[in-house]
């Protein structure tokens, strides 16, 4: 190559960045031939790699032969530049994954109620790993209904919600997080408090006073619902438990959040073995969501807490 090239240099391509690593394998090996078990190619190889640099710079960088290999003049600048340029991608880089390791910023969450009472804690141990790795980052969490929490993460208002697996709703994505028991209960001074299961019959049970939920729920845990006469409702679980702990209804609570009440001696269930229902719980989140890295942080601890 005689002539240097007239036209500037536009950009530096990631396939440049790949030739001037090879090109300083070959420098600091002192030669085609001892940088062969350095990259892992064949001589010939390393030769068509380096002609490929010299073309795409528009210069000679060494020369080849039997007198054995040496840099020109423009070799050494460019080996001098090229390790420059790689240092500087390698800082990137290094910085960039130490945003992983110091992560800052917000994480807002939307729960539904009573769910701090699980055996299995995803949720605390997920947080509690997100500081760890991120102690700077302000967590924000708001107790609401399903519907709510929903609506929140696709506005964005929210970043994330655990609600009760319903049908999706279009712009979600949902992950299964939790299973969760329900039974039916009634409260000390209820008729049916002293009744034992044999007498809890179908009828019987329909005829009491019941709750429903206003949250959305799958079509066969509705069911049970309809099974009852509902002359009240509840936008969530806790607002459940106050009613039937008047003594006046009977309703549905997860076996977790009801068990303080039940080893207390207010709450009883009502024929367990029949009357109940496994409800899954999903975490959900927005369909094209714009890379969040605390948010991911977050998700990754959920999937790893099993």
């Amino acid at each position: 190559m005689s002539t240097r090239r007239s036209d500037p240099l536009a950009q530096v391509s990631d396939f440049d960045i790949r030739l001037l690593r090879i090109f300083r394998s070959v420098v600091e090996s002192g030669g085609f031939s001892a940088a062969e078990s350095a990259l892992g190619i064949g001589r010939s190889a390393i030769s068509q790699q380096m002609s490929d640099l010299e073309q795409r710079l528009g210069l000679r960088l060494c020369q080849r032969g039997r007198a054995g290999f040496s840099l020109t003049e423009e070799g050494r600048e460019v080996y001098q530049s090229s390790l420059q340029l790689l240092s500087a991608v390698e800082s990137f880089r290094t910085e960039v994954n130490g945003l992983h390791r110091h992560l800052r910023g917000e994480l807002n969450i939307g729960l539904t109620d009573n769910l701090v009472t699980l055996p299995h804690m995803r949720i605390t141990h997920a947080l509690s790993q997100l500081k760890e790795r991120g102690p700077d980052v302000h967590i924000n969490i708001r107790m609401i209904a399903p519907n709510e929490v929903e609506q929140g993460v696709l506005d964005g208002s929210l970043h994330v919600g655990v609600v009760p697996r319903a049908s999706a709703l279009s712009g979600l994505e949902y992950q299964s997080l939790y299973s969760e028991r329900s039974l039916l209960y009634c409260a000390e001074g209820h008729p049916l408090f002293y009744t034992e299961d044999a007498h809890l019959g179908d009828e019987r049970l329909a005829c009491q006073e019941a709750i429903a939920p206003t949250f959305r729920l799958p079509a066969d845990i509705q069911a049970h619902y309809q099974a009852l006469r509902c002359t009240a409702s509840a936008s969530d679980r806790e607002g459940m438990a106050f009613l039937i702990l008047t003594g006046r209804y009977i309703g549905y609570l997860p076996d977790h959040y009801a068990m303080f009440w039940v080893q207390q001696g207010r709450l009883r269930a009502l024929n367990p073995q029949a009357r109940f229902y496994d409800l899954s719980l999903v975490s959900v989140t927005r369909k094209g969501r714009r890379p969040h890295l605390v948010l991911e942080s977050f998700l990754e601890g959920l999937a790893a807490t099993r």
